[in-house]
């Protein structure tokens, strides 16, 4: 049943941590200018904590959406160097992405953290991306369901049905951040149905028929199409091509 619905095509630019000042702004403006009068297809971009509010500001008004790329799990305190979704609430940020691959394996973010992460960006106001995914270890020891299984429902542990549509998630398979790898059209369509599948045991049909399930790691204008055609599906939440106009904009292409 979930295999007939259509979702709009999500696609997400992680910036990470590149561009400086003038080139974000020069990249905002072409983006603008390109993606104004789009409907058909939802894109919204992470800039670095710093570049947040002028990034939100120059796309005031138009379709594109502007999130953090982190936050924190506690709404206000004495944590040095972090940034509450509160705060990325106020300078304009409308989502955030939580349990990205980076985060969880160079930053050694646990499945508790993410799961508060979730909760405290709900709390404030703000969409999520919940990013989930197996190392290389682990798919070939044959673990990857157990593994994004197990992430998936503990980051929805307590999420509600009424709030889960304002989540998206995100299976970024770690062998292929930034490595140049990725997964075939038909191995993520087979992780994604996986994940559809969790979330119907977790909500119901409808519910999970209805959900964005992305897919990230090592996307390009080479490869998008063929990704993006596979059945389950439904977006892209790029890295290294969303920092150039002309490569991230080819990923939009209807």
């Amino acid at each position: 049943m979930t295999g007939t619905v259509v979702r709009k095509r999500f696609i997400a630019g992680n910036w990470k941590m590149n561009l400086d000042r003038a080139s974000a702004s020069a990249l905002v403006a072409t983006l603008r200018e390109h993606l104004a009068s789009r409907s058909d297809v939802d894109v919204a971009v992470f800039p670095p904590f710093v570049y947040l509010q002028e990034v939100a500001q120059a796309l005031a008004g138009s379709p594109i959406r502007v999130g953090g790329q982190n936050c924190c799990d506690q709404p206000v305190g004495a944590f040095t160097g972090e940034v509450s979704a509160k705060m990325l609430a106020d300078v304009g940020a409308t989502l955030v992405i939580v349990g990205h691959s980076e985060r969880r394996h160079v930053y050694g973010e646990s499945d508790e953290l993410v799961h508060a992460k979730v909760h405290a960006a709900l709390a404030a106001g703000l969409d999520v991306i919940l990013c989930v995914g197996e190392t290389l270890a682990e798919r070939e020891r044959a673990a990857t369901e157990k593994v994004v299984g197990n992430q998936l429902r503990r980051g929805l542990e307590g999420v509600t049905a009424r709030d889960l549509p304002r989540l998206t998630i995100a299976y970024e398979p770690v062998w292929a951040i930034g490595t140049g790898l990725n997964a075939t059209p038909e191995q993520a369509s087979q992780v994604h149905g996986y994940l559809r599948g969790v979330l119907t045991s977790l909500y119901d049909d409808r519910l999970a028929g209805g959900l964005r399930i992305q897919y990230g790691g090592s996307v390009k204008p080479s490869n998008v199409h063929a990704l993006l055609s596979a059945p389950e599906v439904d977006g892209c939440l790029v890295g290294g091509a969303s920092i150039q106009a002309e490569s991230f904009l080819s990923l939009v292409k209807p």
